[in-house]
Parts: C-alpha cells; structure tokens; sequence
C-alpha cells in the first residue's frame, strides 16, 4: 500500500498567499516601505539573525534593492575572535563531544566601547535609511527603528555547517569539521541567539525564512506571532527530518517515502522542537521557523503551567525513530545519571528514555542491562582492551540480550547499558537532552566519515548502575504493561516509564472514539497502529485534524479534551496511539 506519511505537515495560516512577500525585491520594497522616517526623513531598519544564515548573501540582496545611504554591521562592534574563543573556552571545553551549557548573553559578545560608538554614530546621522545588519544587531541603537528578524532552523545549520558554509557566532571557523562547529553551535551559540530573539519575539516587524537558498519569504511580526498562538491551541506536528547512520536501516524508506538511492536511514527526529522546523502555508506557500518558537512564544499555553514551572520554556519531551532494519546495531552505551549531567554539563534533568518496538523481525534483540554475575572491574577492563586495541568487546560475557517483537516495550532510566540491535524498529521516547550518550563500545565499526566514533568509557564508568542486572531489568524495564481502563471499542495500557522517569506513557487501542482527558500538561502521541486517525476537540475549540501511521504530533495543553478515531480506509479497524506526558 502507497506510503501517506506527511513529511511536510503544516498549520494553515491563511488560504492564499497575500500577506507573504517572496524574492529579494519584493522583501526590500516591503522593508523600505515600512521604515519610520522622521521630519528629516532619517529611518532605520534593523535586521538581526539567527547563527547561521547566509549574511554576506542576503546583506548584498538587501542593499542591491533598498540602497541604504549608511550600513552598520554588527560583526563591526563584537569582541576580536581571539576574544570570543577565551570567553566561550570554558563551556566548549577541550572534550571531543561534550561542553557546558552557556550562561552567557549576546551583549558579552561584544565591545562596549565599540557599541556606544556605533550608537552615538548613528544618532548623528540626520537624514538618510540606516542599516544596521547581523546577528545582535538590535544591540547598536536605542531609536526608533523598523525590526526585522532572519530566523533559522536548526538542522539547516546542521546542514550547512556539513557544507563549510557557515561560521560560529564571532569567529570564522567555517572549515573546521562539523562535530567541532555543532558541540559550539550546541553549546554556545544556539542558547546565547535564542535568549536573544526571546527578547525580540513580541516587538519583531517582520520576519524572514531564508532556509531555502534563494527562496526568501517574509511576514510580519504580528502574522508570524498569530500563528504561533494557533500552534498552542491545536494538535500540530513538528517537521521530521531524517539523516543516514553507520548502522542505518530500510524500513523509514518504505513507510516515511524517502529516497529509495539513499543508502540507508538511521535516525528521524519527528519531535526534537530545539531542532526541528514548523510549516505556515498560506495557500500554497510554506514558511519555516523552528518549532521551537511556539514554546518561547507562549510556553504556558503550549507546556501547561506546571509543566512550565518545571522546566521552563523548554520542551521536556523527545519522540525520534530509530531504524536498524537490515541495517546494524546501536552502539552500546548508558546516559548521565540527573546528578552527573547537572554536575558535567549544567544540564538539570537527564535523557531517560525507552525503545517502543514499532516493527522488527524474527531475530530482533534489545541488549538491556546486565548479567547477573557481572563482575564491573572486569568489564570495564574489558571495554578499555577493546578500544585501545581495536579488538571486539566480549559484550556476551557482560551484556544481558532480550528478543524483541512488534509493539514491546523496553524502559531505560539513566544509568542502565542499553542498545537497540539489527532488524527493528525503534520509536525512542526520551526526555530531551539527546546528545549526552556515552558510548562505551561501537562494535568496531567507523562512522559516515570513515572516522571511529567518539567513545566515552570514563564517562560511562562513572554512571552505570551495577544492579541492573538480568532479573531486577526483566523484572522492572521490560513490557510493564498494565490495562487502566476500558469502554465500547476501546481500551488504555500504562506501559511505563519506569518510576525514576519523569515521563509517563499510555497506549490506547480502539476501533471506535476514545476519549483523551487533558493531563493539564502537553502530550506527544504516535500512531503506532492503523493507517489514518482523525483528532477532535471534545468542545470544538479546533478543527479536525488527520494524523497518518507512524506520524509523531504534539497536543498542547491549552488543547483541552480531544477525541481520536479511526479515520477514512481505517474505519471500523482497530488502530493504536502512544502518548507520552510529563507526571505532575
């Protein structure tokens, strides 16, 4: 049967494209217009940006249309690279892979001196538009000025950063590797330009998408924070976006309708907001953000209010698949325990997480834990051997392995030796800080780069849990799958998460309407089960909307009730979703 995966899902803003200007001239004929021009007809625009975007491209598009008579770029006014890299040194880190999460703001990266120069400049200018131009560019006025804002998605940077096309934020690093560019971008950059652009957010003019080279569009502030308040109000799905592995599989081809030339698929981040993007159509044209915004924008709406006492304007809840069909195995590795990843990293809660089996084969496994006669001297001698000596890991000798089938599920709180193995399915569920694994041992293999990936054996040591071993993981991480309770067509299982997790889960089969009550906190579900649903509001506070098998989409907690059904060739079959909310 044809794949009817959405890999461009969109909320509908506008039915036509009016509002929305395309192309360079229309853009910089809609700036100029919109500039506040005094009795000497001096007028400022400022374009701030995102780390990432094309400045020299798009500050020549501009000024080719709007001839400004006086151009200040930011880059001008920020700290000496020399600088920057001696600001930013200790959250960076000397670490392959891992940094510390920033605390520093924009206007750190830049002069004082510089910018009370720039200001007093530019209030000595008495006639004549004044562009002012780059990332922190609001930072070099205080006057009235038209803002402008270029925005940018994450993993188009990611993208780029793979190209050398883009520099970090205040040095010119464009050719360094991408794992360099994303542990900065990571790091540094992304925290210090979101909590810039949080401070922008309810004052933008307009805002620009350039995430598709030589495709520029832009809508006004107050249209683009229109539509940020409709995302907290209905059901919505994030963008997937999918990207090749070492051990990647063949099963997202088929049923995501990816490239079929592409030599395999690895991974689908479907609900990473930090990273993923969000679609605005306005008749037939799309406009990207990052996702990210609608919880910047109104996280109380979107989180609900304990959700957001928690965990501030960040999105706790990460769903992403990860493909091994006839593909390999994951690498072996355990993530920070809460104490460990606050104390390394400044990071306050950890990835926790489990492996819902969508799909696998006769010979699926799950390695999960221990033996229960493991000896954590000896195996930890047994993994430096293997990577010092390039020879295989006696991973039988130490490493508990489960079959795994269709719809099982394998819970992984901090601490416990996990990896998915070859020919399955895995939908993880995650608390959000996805970077920090540590990988103890990668079956010997070289990453897309040919180079060996990064291992991280002392971390790894520091955080595994030596209990968990083969009978207390059978008896508390694996199918914990309780009925809650049951109607016409229709029933509800917890199936975890295990109690030191934060995330609960609850799986739902039905074949007629099931009523989901409001958890007074946001939820993610994935249809695991069926070839279409239809979501409804219990009170009509939204219209209808479809979701497809394997689609990923978030229920924001101003959503309220909701009502999901079997839809179109799905009526009257049984179908099944899993959800996923924070416990209050």
């Amino acid at each position: 049967m044809k794949s009817n995966f959405n890999k461009y899902p969109s909320l509908s803003l506008r039915k036509t494209a009016e509002e929305c200007s395309m192309g360079w001239e229309d853009i910089a004929g809609r700036l100029k217009a919109s500039l506040h021009l005094d009795e000497n007809g001096k007028g400022i625009l400022v374009v701030d940006c995102y780390q990432g975007t094309n400045e020299e491209e798009i500050l020549k598009s501009l000024t080719s249309h709007i001839h400004p008579d006086h151009i200040f770029l930011s880059s001008d006014a920020m700290l000496p690279e020399k600088e920057i890299l001696a600001l930013t040194q200790n959250d960076v880190t000397e670490d392959r892979i891992f940094g510390y999460l920033t605390r520093l703001t924009m206007n750190q990266f830049f002069d004082s001196e510089r910018i009370t120069e720039t200001k007093n400049q530019i209030a000595n200018i008495e006639t004549g538009i004044v562009l002012l131009f780059g990332i922190g560019a609001t930072l070099l006025t205080d006057e009235l000025h038209t803002l402008a804002y270029i925005d940018m998605a994450r993993w188009e940077i990611q993208l780029r950063m793979r190209r050398n096309e883009v520099d970090n934020l205040g040095i010119f690093n464009k050719t360094d590797s991408f794992e360099k560019q994303y542990k900065r971008g990571y790091f540094v950059d992304w925290r210090i330009c979101d909590r810039h652009k949080k401070t922008l957010m309810d004052n933008w003019d307009f805002v620009l998408d350039t995430n598709t080279s030589g495709q520029p569009k832009i809508l006004t502030g107050r249209l683009v924070n229109e539509g940020l308040s409709l995302t907290t109000k209905q059901p919505f799905s994030p963008v997937p976006y999918f990207d090749a592995g070492p051990w990647g599989g063949q099963w997202m081809k088929e049923i995501c309708d990816l490239d079929k030339e592409k030599e395999n698929y690895a991974w689908c981040f479907n609900c990473v907001p930090e990273e993923n993007s969000m679609l605005f159509s306005l008749g037939e044209v799309k406009f990207e953000l990052p996702s990210i915004n609608a919880v910047f924008h109104e996280p109380i709406a979107l989180l609900g209010d304990a959700v957001y006492g928690r965990f501030g304007d960040e999105f706790p809840i990460r769903f992403d698949f990860l493909d091994t069909m006839n593909g390999g195995n994951l690498s072996l590795q355990v993530h920070p325990t809460t104490e460990y990843i606050q104390e390394k990293f400044g990071i306050h809660y950890t990835q926790d997480e489990s492996y819902y089996i969508l799909d696998a084969k006769d010979d699926a496994v799950v390695y999960l834990g221990l033996k229960e006669d493991v000896n954590p001297e000896e195996m930890m001698s047994d993994l430096k051997v293997s990577q010092k000596n390039g020879t295989a890991f006696q991973h039988e000798k130490h490493i508990e392995k489960w079959p795994a089938k269709k719809h099982d599920h394998f819970l992984i709180p901090a601490g416990t030796v996990h990896c998915s193995g070859r020919n399955s399915m895995v939908l993880e569920i995650s608390a959000t800080p996805y970077i920090f694994t540590f990988k103890l041992w990668d079956w010997g293999r070289l990453g897309l780069d040919g180079k060996p990936r990064p291992i991280n054996i002392e971390h790894g040591e520091n955080v595994i849990n030596w209990e968990r071993t083969k009978d207390w993981t059978a008896s508390n991480l694996i199918n914990q799958i309780q009925e809650i309770e049951s109607g016409d067509g229709w029933r509800s299982e917890k199936t975890g998460l295990h109690e030191r997790e934060f995330i609960e889960t609850r799986r739902h089969w039905f074949s007629d309407k099931v009523h989901h009550k409001s958890v007074n906190g946001v939820q993610v579900f994935n249809v695991i089960s069926g070839r279409e649903i239809i979501v409804e509001s219990a009170n009509g506070a939204f219209s209808p909307q479809v979701f497809h098998y394997a689609e990923t989409f978030i229920v924001p907690a101003s959503a309220g009730d909701i009502i999901i059904s079997p839809y179109g060739k799905s009526k009257g079959k049984e179908c099944a979703t899993i959800k996923a909310y924070v416990r209050i």
